[in-house]
């Protein structure tokens, strides 16, 4: 695992404005504040918002998520930073990427003109987080037919290849997740060329949160366990930006799922702040619902940030690291459940 050095931590909220938030997404923002605010007056905590996917903002999105963050008492330090206002730093990390090879003379970046239809038909099932292994199409494309398809104004991607056999000292991914322990993707197989910049011209997820951490010294990263394959690419990423990065400590928190069995999402019409503030549910409901997903309240009873401090520790997530299963319907007879995670 890359372990960090430091004695400061340093983690990261990182909404995305594209609704309000809702219970899955606080109790992701409490564990990470918890991981910061619990190694005292050292510890800092940053605010990103991720609105780089411009198509899918909702107008004054941000403003609810900070306003939500605040009334919950989840504080961060210093200014909000906006993925919008970044294009330019990110340009130069694309460039950078762009500017190497892979052992063997293979540029590290390359053209993909598949459409999000091809890539799907010649794709396997992927293993329900989303994630679907690219077969590399047009990694082996000639330099001339590059060429001409270029001239020809042809909509493309940028990919960022990975190893070309699994077993390149450099296939595997390694890291230990502070709850689930030791991690192993091998990056050719489970992982693939992922997308850097997008046939729409923005640039990708995985590029932009890689970028962000590195410029604002992340340290600890807590987000959902469906983006554990994402953390293997990720890393890969971070190693060819900046080699002698200090490393990061990773937490991948179980899942929350909904009574329909399908994980807590905006998408889906989860219920959100809005609804819930609206239905009376006061700053400590939430968060003693939260604390309790977290394993940190034996049941779900009103409760404030300071006082789910109090004991914190990673290890409770990691002794019951099965997803739950919430009903919101009514705060008072709040029910949850575990489901077997699908790793």
């Amino acid at each position: 695992m890359d372990q960090v050095g430091q004695t400061k931590v340093v983690g990261r909220l990182a909404p995305s404005p594209t609704g309000r938030m809702h219970i899955g997404n606080i109790y992701a923002c409490l564990a990470a504040w918890l991981g910061v605010r619990s190694q005292g007056p050292g510890g800092v905590l940053r605010l990103r918002i991720e609105d780089i996917d411009t198509p899918r903002v909702v107008e004054d999105a941000d403003r609810w998520i900070m306003d939500d963050l605040a009334w919950l008492g989840l504080g961060w330090d210093g200014e909000a930073v906006y993925q919008s206002q970044r294009a330019d730093i990110y340009s130069q990390a694309l460039k950078l990427l762009e500017s190497q090879q892979l052992i063997g003379g293979q540029p590290l970046v390359y053209p993909c003109f598949c459409s999000r239809a091809d890539i799907r038909a010649a794709s396997a099932p992927n293993e329900g987080d989303g994630f679907i292994v690219y077969l590399g199409t047009c990694r082996g494309l000639s330099h001339q037919t590059i060429s001409e398809r270029l001239a020809r104004g042809q909509r493309h991607s940028l990919r960022i290849a990975v190893p070309d056999q699994s077993d390149e000292p450099d296939a595997t991914c390694r890291f230990d997740d502070l709850i689930y322990g030791p991690q192993s993707f091998n990056l050719p197989r489970q992982v693939g060329d992922v997308v850097v910049r997008r046939s729409d011209g923005l640039v990708s997820y995985q590029l932009a949160v890689t970028v962000d951490d590195l410029a604002t010294g992340v340290n600890q990263i807590v987000r959902g366990r469906d983006l554990l394959r994402s953390t293997a690419i990720q890393m890969w990423i971070r190693h060819h930006l900046q080699p002698q990065a200090p490393g990061v400590q990773y937490a991948h928190l179980p899942l929350i799922d909904g009574v329909d069995g399908r994980r807590m999402s905006k998408r889906f019409g989860s219920p959100d702040l809005g609804s819930l503030r609206r239905d009376g549910w006061s700053a400590r409901q939430v968060l003693g619902v939260c604390g309790w997903l977290l394993g940190l309240l034996q049941r779900p009873r009103p409760a404030s940030a300071q006082e789910l401090l109090d004991g914190f520790t990673w290890n409770t997530l990691a002794a019951d690291r099965e997803d739950r299963q919430l009903d919101l319907s009514d705060p008072n007879e709040l029910t949850v459940s575990d489901v077997k995670p699908s790793l």
